[in-house]
């Protein structure tokens, strides 16, 4: 069984793309913010996903720490691949998304990071009105995704897995979800 971590910057396309991968893969899908927000919900913390990102970082530990182990559990039968955030832009600064005691547990086989560039991210963002996103200039989103190029490899050191990138640019989405087609499949 393959563990794999999908990663992309919000509005980068991440969960587009997989979602449209998994209609010709299998593999159950995980995500973590989803995950997360139900622990939170049921803790009481939050009322929604967009407050996790605003808590104390404390509490994001804890509230990452109680996924992990639920996605692990999930995973042991399964082709699983978890849609996450590499890194979170928090008030304080950037905070990993897969912290070490998350990634001793979930042990990855492969991390998949979705990128395109930053005016294709930010028209995004801007025409998503299911969420409430931040509003960044190109050269925040640029440091963003350089955050998650450099973390991704840190985390792939730690385990021992691969770091595999791939650009879901507008108008192409067909030919990104091939390639991650192709990735999924090795």
């Amino acid at each position: 069984m393959k563990l794999v971590v999908l990663t992309g910057i919000p509005g980068s396309g991440s969960t587009t793309l997989l979602n449209k991968a998994l209609e010709e893969v299998d593999y159950v899908h995980l995500n973590y913010g989803d995950i997360m927000t139900e622990i939170a919900i049921k803790e009481n913390i939050v009322e929604d996903r967009d407050s996790l990102r605003k808590l104390p970082a404390e509490t994001q530990k804890e509230i990452q720490a109680k996924a992990a182990k639920e996605i692990k559990e999930r995973s042991e039968n399964d082709n699983v691949i978890v849609d996450t955030h590499c890194t979170i832009n928090t008030p304080s600064g950037f905070l990993p998304g897969l912290p070490i005691w998350v990634l001793e547990q979930l042990q990855p086989d492969r991390f998949i990071l979705v990128e395109a560039n930053p005016d294709e991210i930010i028209y995004r963002r801007l025409n998503d009105e299911t969420r409430q996103r931040d509003v960044q200039k190109a050269k925040e989103i640029k440091l963003h995704q350089e955050m998650n190029r450099a973390t991704s490899m840190a985390y792939a050191t730690l385990t021992g897995a691969t770091v595999k990138i791939v650009e879901n640019h507008d108008n192409h989405l067909n030919s990104s979800v091939s390639k991650l087609v192709d990735v999924l499949n090795l």
